[in-house]
């Protein structure tokens, strides 16, 4: 089954943000998909646009390339802070992520 099949999203746009709060740094989402993700100076992960810009402010989300929708859920997997959340851009409803149903 693929990662579109089991969130259900089917061609929905997706978004990911980061909860810096809860990010421990360990920089596993930036080496899964560092076309979306990238630690700053702070040691925090953040998102960054599709203009390769870091979007720092609190809850910034970022479009899900779907090329890269494998990378990013991967991240939200494996990520030991549990702080990656993404979800359906139509209902805000998280697909992956600590707060998915």
């Amino acid at each position: 089954m693929s990662v579109q099949q089991e969130a259900g999203v089917h061609g929905e746009a997706l978004e990911v943000w980061i909860d810096q709060d809860l990010c421990t740094g360990d920089g596993i989402c930036a080496q899964y998909a560092p076309e979306v993700f990238e630690l700053d100076i702070d040691g925090l992960a953040y998102v960054k646009s599709a203009d390769d810009e870091l979007l720092q402010d609190k809850g910034a989300t970022t479009p899900v390339p779907l090329p890269l929708l494998t990378d990013v859920v991967d991240s939200a997997k494996e990520c030991p802070g549990e702080c990656i959340h993404v979800r359906r851009v139509s209902d805000r409803a998280e697909v992956y992520g600590p707060d998915a149903e």
